[in-house]
């Protein structure tokens, strides 16, 4: 398992940096979010030893479970939430968490900014777009990208770092990574956290700088 994981990261990671050099990017500009979610710490340890340092996790709760003894034996690693963040779990999310790419809605920023405040503690954020315009899906709509970023900082008092969208899972992911792309140039951003294990090397055609590959480096998911 722990050879696996290695073997793995060191391909996927091969892979952003020929990607990289395709889209005639600086070798570098592109980071690797490793994607735990659902895998144990003894499943994720492997990827440690190897050098990752960036992990994403779906669940504040699952993440409570886990991350505080990996990180005690290895303090330097930076914790992502790439899933959907309920306003009661703010609190913990800003204690946890790193970088938070799931902001959507003006419940979840207020939240956010009244602990960001308590805990004098600021982690990095995104806000999610439903590029996609789908029901079942988080994320703001496209048209509302720009008032919503501006609420959030001349409201809230957030600083927000830049976007993030999952493609429907049925289409082609190109034209909304195209899109997020468009709209974060639009509001002067430079972060776009976007792409998976099946479409990464697409979205770093497209001007990712975090890509999300939790398949490709841990394998198939256990049962939940």
């Amino acid at each position: 398992m722990s050879l696996r994981v290695a073997e793995q990261l060191s391909a996927v990671q091969a892979r952003i940096s020929a990607a990289e050099e395709a889209a005639r990017r600086a070798p570098g500009s592109v980071r690797l979010v490793a994607v735990s979610k659902t895998f144990a710490a003894d499943a994720i340890q492997p990827a440690i030893d190897a050098g990752q340092r960036r992990f994403g996790e779906n669940r504040v709760q699952e993440a409570q479970g886990k991350w505080p003894a990996l990180r005690e034996a290895t303090p330097d690693i930076e914790l992502h939430l790439i899933g959907p963040l309920q306003s009661n779990k703010a609190r913990e999310a800003v204690a946890l968490f790193d970088a938070i790419h799931t902001v959507d809605r003006d419940k979840i920023a207020a939240a956010l900014a009244s602990e960001i405040v308590r805990q004098n503690r600021r982690p990095q954020l995104f806000v999610q777009v439903n590029t996609g315009l789908e029901p079942q899906k988080a994320g703001i709509a496209p048209r509302e990208t720009r008032a919503f970023v501006e609420r959030c900082r001349d409201e809230h008092g957030l600083v927000i770092s830049g976007l993030m969208c999952i493609p429907p899972a049925d289409e082609a992911p190109g034209p909304h990574f195209a899109l997020l792309a468009k709209l974060a140039k639009e509001i002067g951003f430079a972060e776009l956290s976007m792409g998976m294990s099946g479409d990464f090397e697409t979205a770093i055609a497209f001007g990712a700088t975090l890509v999300r590959v939790g398949g490709a480096i841990f394998g198939s998911r256990p049962p939940l």
